[in-house]
């Protein structure tokens, strides 16, 4: 099976028409009340595995860019995002992509990946498409705190913790400037959560603590 054709019954088949609109709602207010903060209006933002756009549409940013192997994606995003079905482990997709961003978001991709070394160069690839001074926004299952949930998913591969990361982070170069290991809780899956509970819970950081299996992450690129 090719993989985008994978990809495309994998992600249909995990989540149902319901959980989809709760999703985008869930999303609403994490940008709402925790990411917007992180990205300026005026800024270029790039979405890196992005699936169903419920991130990059919902940003507010003045140009917004996703990439994902899913070809379904296109189908999702609004207007004003500019897709790419590209593969940016391709060393031929990778050395044509020239644009930079202010802001590179990306959201429980890398437990995707089938070894460290795609990890490094994801990572690598995020620091050379920033512009001086721009940052990588992570949200991540961290391994650390969601081992007994994290093979769940059969397309969950490669573990990490928020200090395997913080230490490839700072090998490529960037400056983590902020990290909370303990931030969401793992999954949604089957319990689609209440908006207005995660607006609740985003203000009390001290549940965090015991409910949070995703890390946060803001690693700048500083020339």
């Amino acid at each position: 099976m090719k993989t985008d054709t994978y990809l495309k019954k994998l992600y249909a088949n995990r989540f149902d028409s319901r959980q989809m609109q709760a999703k985008v709602a869930l999303w609403k207010v994490l940008i709402d009340e925790f990411l917007q903060d992180y990205v300026p209006p005026k800024s270029a933002v790039l979405d890196i595995g992005g699936g169903y756009c419920e991130f990059i549409n919902q940003i507010r940013a003045q140009e917004k860019c996703l990439i994902d192997l899913n070809p379904d994606s296109k189908l999702f995003a609004d207007a004003d995002v500019k897709v790419l079905n590209i593969d940016v482990l391709n060393l031929s997709d990778r050395t044509s992509f020239i644009e930079q961003f202010d802001r590179i978001f990306i959201s429980n991709f890398f437990e995707h990946l089938r070894n460290k070394e795609e990890l490094v160069e994801i990572i690598s690839f995020c620091f050379d498409a920033l512009k001086p001074s721009g940052s990588l926004l992570v949200i991540q299952p961290n391994f650390k705190y969601s081992y007994k949930e994290y093979y769940d998913f059969i397309d969950h591969q490669l573990p990490i913790t928020h200090l395997s990361l913080q230490e490839l982070l700072q090998t490529v170069g960037f400056k983590v400037e902020e990290m909370i290991p303990r931030f969401l809780p793992f999954s949604t899956k089957g319990r689609p959560a209440s908006p207005l509970l995660l607006k609740v819970y985003l203000k009390l950081p001290v549940l965090w603590r015991f409910l949070g299996g995703q890390m946060f992450v803001k690693a700048s690129k500083h020339s």
